[in-house]
């Protein structure tokens, strides 16, 4: 299943996600889903929140070395070809996870697909992080992440926190930025409402049929 996914100004952005505490095939399948979703808009990470699923989950990918320049290629629409083209080395699933310890400094682009088509060229992150979660089933893992991983978590794991990128910035910066974008965020925000009253709307309709349904039995 592939999930719409939230746009800034979608309240489920800035709140913080709550633990998972129950590991069932509910759970496998949202992962599966979180994957698909997140290889169908282009992305090389995903949290629950931006899907609407305010729970301490996101996948993520970790990226190998480009071995040739693929610019001039067709751009790949198949989730097996965007894992062949982007280089794709594994796929992880974290459940409520930590991070344990940092060191370093890195600048990388950051952009988002919950503000999609806006960046930051330098987001300062940390270089190296270790971090602590939970499989599907439950169990505990530790991982260390160095580069564009480390910087893929940082950003999934803040999205858990109710935090978006360019949060991240100075508040000047983060001044200037809004600014900037001013009327891109005001279309995003204008899409989020919009998506949240048909979203109510529909879940208005199927309650309504469902009494309907009750009341002929």
């Amino acid at each position: 299943m592939i999930y719409p996914i939230r746009y800034y100004g979608d309240p489920v952005l800035k709140k913080k996600a709550a633990r998972v505490t129950t590991f069932d095939d509910d759970l496998a399948q949202l992962a599966q889903d979180m994957l698909e979703t997140m290889y169908d808009a282009n992305g090389v990470g995903l949290a629950g929140p931006q899907i609407g699923i305010s729970k301490r989950i996101f996948v993520a990918l970790e990226l190998g070395e480009s071995e040739e320049d693929n610019s001039e290629n067709a751009e790949p629409q198949s989730t097996e070809e965007k894992k062949s083209h982007w280089n794709v080395t594994a796929e992880h699933i974290m459940v409520n996870p930590e991070i344990i310890s940092h060191a370093g400094e890195q600048l990388a682009q950051d952009g988002c697909l919950s503000l999609p088509g806006l960046f930051v060229a330098d987001m300062k992150r940390y270089l190296d992080v270790q971090v602590r979660y939970q499989d599907i089933h439950g169990d505990s893992h530790e991982l260390t992440a160095t580069g564009h991983f480390a910087h893929v978590i940082q950003h999934e794991n803040d999205h858990l926190n109710g935090v978006l990128f360019f949060e991240r910035l100075p508040s000047a910066e983060q001044r200037t930025f809004k600014e900037t974008h001013r009327q891109e965020l005001i279309e995003m925000q204008r899409q989020a409402k919009a998506f949240l009253r048909e979203l109510k709307n529909a879940h208005k309709d199927a309650a309504n049929n469902s009494a309907k349904d009750a009341a002929k039995a």
